[in-house]
């Protein structure tokens, strides 16, 4: 059996999402979800392109994940510079597929990238914000989702604010959210009313253990199955060519060991 880590798997997950030709849009910040589209371009889509805020670019060519020369893909290959309205555009005439991150869950796909407990004025905890995923979440039709530390604290029955607009609400151009991962599972929309479902559960983690980090009840898929693993070349592709920093680890940890990775890798760089 192949040796792989949680972040490993996500990144596999995510790379499966991805069909050949599509356009990717990728967010501030969110190793997991390149390292998952370059597995995709290096493996089975090979003619996707990217599209990112980091310069407002869209490229076809790839490079290694960097935190200290991250723009060099962006701004170094880009096949397209633009402002951020232009790209903005651009990715609207493309609807790229996209993976978002939310701060908080609620059943149905509805999140929350703003703020966590009191208030908005007074927040328990201030969140990055949600950029322009309060407006793409009115239209866009390839929204998808991830989660890299699955808790009761972000998969929640109530939301504390709503910046991203799940199912339920009756617009005639957005389907809401496809699909989610978390460390622990995979998820769709097709239960009742688009309500989340558990599809499949990672290797080792039992549907209890998913279940009692929810805050809410589970709904089950009739099909539901344990998650295929990273193959032995996903592996080595992720560690060897596209992340051999182990950039995408950070958004598994937190705290001082987040940290630590992170003057770890900025040391490698120099």
């Amino acid at each position: 059996m192949t040796d792989y880590t949680v972040d490993e798997l996500i990144c596999v997950c995510i790379s499966r999402q991805v069909e050949d030709g599509e356009a990717l849009a990728q967010g501030i910040a969110t190793p997991l979800v390149m390292a998952g589209y370059l597995l995709a371009k290096l493996t089975h889509a090979p003619n996707v392109v990217f599209g990112s805020a980091i310069g407002n670019t869209i490229c076809a060519e790839w490079a290694p994940l960097s935190i200290a020369r991250i723009e060099d893909i962006w701004l170094g290959r880009a096949i397209a510079l633009t402002s951020f309205p232009g790209a903005v555009c651009i990715l609207f005439s493309l609807q790229p597929k996209e993976f978002f991150r939310p701060g908080q869950i609620d059943p149905y796909g509805n999140f929350n990238n703003v703020f966590m407990g009191g208030s908005y004025e007074r927040p328990n905890l201030r969140l990055p914000g949600c950029g322009g995923i309060a407006d793409v979440t009115t239209y866009h039709s390839r929204v998808y989702l991830y989660v890299p530390r699955h808790s009761r604290a972000v998969f929640v029955e109530k939301l504390d604010f709503l910046s991203g607009l799940g199912h339920g609400h009756r617009l005639p151009d957005y389907p809401g959210p496809h699909y989610l991962v978390s460390n622990l599972g995979q998820f769709d929309f097709k239960g009742e009313g688009g309500r989340m479902r558990l599809i499949s559960y990672h290797p080792g983690v039992p549907v209890e253990k998913i279940q009692k980090k929810t805050g809410f009840p589970l709904t089950l898929s009739p099909d539901l199955h344990e998650t295929p693993p990273p193959t032995a070349e996903e592996v080595r592709l992720l560690r060897e060519e596209i992340d051999p920093l182990g950039i995408r680890e950070l958004e598994t940890l937190s705290g001082a060991r987040r940290r630590r990775k992170l003057r770890e890798i900025i040391e490698k760089e120099q």
